[in-house]
């Protein structure tokens, strides 16, 4: 049985606890078997290869991309267990009254996040995948009423736990804080070096995340900034040029086999597990995003032939029905200011949706009214 890390006494909380100081990476003494991942690792690239092929079937990536990453934002936040709903989302982005407004707000925040790390990648005089750029997405995912006196932005000063009431029976100790800046910055060189060349980008991934959560750099917020990661690491090695996995889903649907594998790692240096783990994880996300990009494609060109074929409708119509995957509720006066025409026009096209049954009214009301691409949103959340 390979070692991963030693254990070091700290003191929290009054308590004298056994606090874990993972190896650098990759895996050593023995290395990562490659007999345990290159076929798991052929047919996750597959996956991923087929789904980003498969992204050409709408005319515009921007409505896949609005909806993949929301779901990652969504569901990443579920695994640490905010109630959200993807409707909520929607409702907040149309201006709608939403419950569980704190939670919404740490969705969005993920999205502010997520949007940090991304403009960074695509910009040459950009942040690279760093300490620094992980603690500024961090900044913004804890700004916010749930964040005060977490540090939003800052590496841990103190000793943190996971799981147990109380430091002494917790079921995972991270290193002291004074390991903190160290460890991640080996980890920092193994993303950027030639350590790491001869493993293939996906087993790169399945390492780094396992140990950004083994260090657990922050006071709170560690598991999303750790599967951000994931995705930003994806585009980093070019295996996704566009965000269009939600690997959450799979992760949040396999919770305890998530953390069971993680731990392993530590306990029994159980690396292959949780690679192999990973790696079927990114092989069923990528499979289950091509089958939705499939029917999502299918629905709309089965309304916009329906809607090209009806003989009340025109280019405002046409022009709204093109915006609903990116706004799939709405009311009258958002749809006037997207379109940029009046309110008599906008509320024309609204109607020749709504009695094309492509969208539906939500309130029953004379006025005030606001609408909802219900078909669009049953498959997202279906």
């Amino acid at each position: 049985m390979r070692s991963t890390g030693t254990y070091v006494t700290s003191s929290t909380s009054g308590e004298a606890v056994q606090a874990f100081v993972p190896h650098p990476l990759p895996p050593r003494d023995p290395a990562l078997a490659s007999a345990s991942f290159v076929e798991l690792n052929r047919a996750a690239e597959l996956a991923l290869a087929r789904l980003s092929g498969v992204s050409g079937l709408v005319p515009s990536v921007d409505w896949l991309l609005y909806s993949a990453v929301r779901k990652e934002a969504l569901l990443t936040s579920q695994i640490e267990g905010t109630q959200a709903t993807l409707a909520d989302l929607f409702d907040e982005e149309a201006g709608f009254p939403v419950r569980n407004t704190d939670d919404v707000e740490e969705v969005t925040n993920y999205l502010r996040a997520f949007r940090l790390v991304q403009e960074n990648l695509r910009n040459p005089a950009g942040l690279p995948i760093s300490v620094r750029l992980l603690s500024e997405a961090h900044g913004l995912l804890l700004d916010g009423a749930r964040g005060t006196g977490k540090q939003p932005g800052a590496l841990r000063r103190s000793q943190n736990w996971i799981g147990g009431t109380r430091p002494g029976n917790a079921v995972f100790v991270p290193p002291p804080a004074e390991h903190v800046a160290g460890l991640l910055a080996d980890m920092e060189r193994f993303i950027h070096g030639d350590a790491s060349s001869t493993l293939p980008p996906l087993v790169k991934i399945a390492l780094v995340h396992a140990q950004f959560e083994t260090i657990h750099p922050f006071l709170d917020g560690n598991g999303r900034i750790g599967r951000l990661l994931i995705a930003a690491l994806l585009e980093h090695w070019a295996l996704l040029s566009e965000p269009l996995m939600y690997l959450s889903g799979y992760l949040k649907q396999h919770q305890a086999e998530y953390y069971r594998r993680l731990s392993n790692v530590r306990t029994d240096g159980d690396w292959e597990g949780w690679v192999s783990f990973f790696l079927e994880g990114v092989a069923t996300a990528a499979t289950d995003a091509e089958r939705g990009i499939v029917t999502i494609a299918s629905l709309v060109a089965t309304d916009r032939r329906r809607l090209l074929e009806a003989p009340k409708a025109g280019p405002a119509s046409y022009r709204l029905f093109e915006l609903l995957p990116l706004m799939p509720r709405f009311t009258v006066e958002r749809v006037r200011q997207k379109l940029g025409t009046s309110f008599p026009t906008a509320s024309a096209a609204v109607k020749t949706l709504e009695d094309l049954g492509i969208v539906t009214e939500l309130t029953g009301q004379k006025t005030n009214r606001s609408f909802s691409y219900q078909p669009y949103i049953a498959l997202l959340t279906g």
